[in-house]
């Protein structure tokens, strides 16, 4: 990009956002002559409107997925004129927003793990949709359009959720050994990523109940709970998500709660008739052109996939767990889910791998 229009993209990437309405509209006339002239600002009595979608916009990990977003004017100014398009991505709080995009006219530029990733999509007259290839599960989250016409300054917030489930973790050394970033690097090992508290209220929404409280991805410490009992907050207290707020991410430990997605690939199940140690169900994948599932991969198998299988099998962790979707009898309890044998030292098992499509 020439020098000036880089300078003026990053620019408009570090402003921050105020709004406000001060009863005038402006328009802004852009001088592409480079006279040396500055460029002037006349009111023109047109109201600049934003609007993105008000419900929610669904993707899952790896997909393609747009953001929409039309500008208009009250009343229509007629051809299309040259604007500013802003996108940024917003904290649950709204305060700290992480930018994804700016555009001048054809010109953009994207930014941090967007570049690549992010184009504007200008089909129509007066459109400034966002879209998002591969998409990844941190994406999911708030994103401000904001749409930029001389000195008016007009924006709107559209909501993507991917389509993902939650998971408690503890390692394989216990209850509570983790803090925040050790909490965040063992849902990345197993797939996944640390879930956010709208994605744990969701879960807990379609049946969730887990006594052992773990940390969320702003620091916090919480656990849902759908039947009340005496050790986990009371049994007066009424269903819900338990919080101990803000913990210090270094010193305090909990488990974690972590989230994963559809999955591009399938998981499967391998034996042998004496079953396998870790290492030997490591190589049987490799062998199948597959690698060993994590735990995450398993849990999106059984969750989208439909994965039933009433045969335990190591994971990556070291772990051996099992997927039941239709309960029955000699496969745990009367509730579907992913079963678990924790961490056996020794013995043989099945092994569940995973592979790209």
């Amino acid at each position: 990009l020439p020098l000036l229009l880089k300078a003026t993209l990053l620019r408009l990437a570090s402003g921050s956002y105020h709004p406000f309405y001060n009863g005038f509209y402006y328009n802004h006339i852009m001088n592409d002559d480079d006279d040396g002239q500055d460029k002037v600002d006349y009111f023109n009595g047109a109201r600049l409107v934003v609007e993105t979608s008000r419900d929610p916009v669904y993707s899952y990990n790896g997909a393609n997925v747009t953001l929409p977003c039309h500008y208009r004017y009250e009343p229509d100014l007629g051809p299309k004129r040259k604007i500013r398009i802003k996108w940024s991505k917003l904290r649950d709080d709204y305060t700290k927003e992480q930018d994804v995009m700016v555009a001048i006219g054809k010109t953009y530029m994207a930014f941090g793990d967007f570049k690549g990733r992010a184009h504007i999509r200008q089909g129509s007259r007066h459109e400034a949709s966002l879209v998002i290839s591969d998409v990844r599960l941190k994406d999911d989250g708030k994103y401000r359009c904001e749409v930029i016409d001389g000195l008016e300054d007009e924006s709107d917030v559209v909501d993507l959720r991917l389509k993902g489930i939650v998971f408690p973790y503890q390692p394989p050394r216990g209850q509570y050994r983790l803090n925040f970033h050790e909490a965040e690097h063992v849902c990345q090992d197993q797939g996944a990523i640390l879930a956010n508290f709208n994605q744990l209220f969701q879960a807990w929404s379609e049946g969730l109940d887990w006594c052992n409280a773990g940390w969320l991805a702003d620091g916090t410490v919480q656990y849902p709970i759908r039947l009340p009992r005496k050790h986990c907050g009371g049994v007066h207290l009424a269903p819900g998500i338990r919080s101990y707020g803000p913990r210090h991410r270094h010193l305090h430990r909990f488990d974690a709660f972590c989230f994963s997605s559809a999955l591009k690939g399938e998981v499967f199940y391998q034996d042998r008739p004496a079953g396998m140690t870790l290492e030997e169900a490591k190589q049987s994948c490799q062998d199948a052109g597959a690698e060993i599932a994590r735990v995450g991969q398993l849990y999106s198998a059984w969750k989208f996939s439909g994965l039933d299988r009433c045969n335990a099998g190591w994971l990556a962790d070291g772990s051996v767990r099992y997927p039941i979707v239709t309960p029955r009898a000699n496969c745990g309890p009367s509730e579907p889910g992913v079963r678990s044998f924790g961490f056996p030292s020794k013995g043989r098992f099945g092994v569940f791998c995973y592979r790209e499509r």
